[in-house]
């Protein structure tokens, strides 16, 4: 496997490095903080994790960021080096999973707002709806597994203060039916939608 900081930082990021004056703290950061494992301070992170954000990008580069929300423990870590977490159904665009299809590379920020601390976890991803994967979630569409590249810690100061309200209530969880959400009961989607109460 090639170090995890073998191609860390680009052209464009060593410019601003160059231009800025920050090329030793960021030899520094990446020597020093930059993981090819989530080690088990970040496999905590991950494993209590109630949301990430998830970014992708097209067959011709154009990104996507997205929000992925679940009960802790919906993303799962079987081993130091991958990621596994669920597709719930939605809007049936699969933005995110379809870019992955066209191109697999993926970045997810972590964010545990009580600490305060950012994870990042670079790598590749594949998505799937074997039922290996599948039946480690509860109502899932599909399954991400994500090859892990890099992992790393990022800065947290200027993280503002958010209080958990509680978990959504469209959240899939055993014994418990979803509620539709407004959307999906407008007239204009009869007949397209799968509805949970139906």
């Amino acid at each position: 496997m090639e170090p995890a900081t073998e191609d860390f930082y680009g052209s464009g990021a060593r410019r601003m490095q160059e231009v800025i004056g920050t090329r030793q703290l960021a030899e520094h950061i990446a020597e020093r903080y930059v993981h090819g494992l989530l080690d088990e301070d970040a496999t905590d992170i991950v494993r209590n994790a109630d949301c990430f954000y998830l970014a992708t990008a097209d067959g011709k580069g154009f990104p996507e960021c997205s929000y992925k929300g679940g009960l802790p423990g919906f993303v799962k870590v079987p081993e130091p080096d991958t990621l596994i977490f669920p597709s719930y159904d939605g809007n049936g665009m699969f933005r995110s999973l379809g870019n992955i299809i066209e191109n697999p590379r993926v970045g997810l920020l972590f964010i545990d707002y009580r600490k305060p601390i950012k994870l990042r976890v670079n790598g590749n991803a594949a998505v799937t709806t074997e039922s290996r994967y599948l039946d480690l979630f509860h109502d899932a569409d599909a399954a991400i597994r994500v090859d892990v590249r890099q992992v790393f810690e990022n800065c947290p100061r200027y993280l503002h203060g958010i209080r958990n309200e509680g978990y959504s209530p469209y959240v899939p969880r055993p014994g418990a039916v979803a509620p539709d959400p407004e959307w999906k009961l407008k007239a204009e989607y009869e007949g397209i939608v799968r509805l949970n109460g139906a």
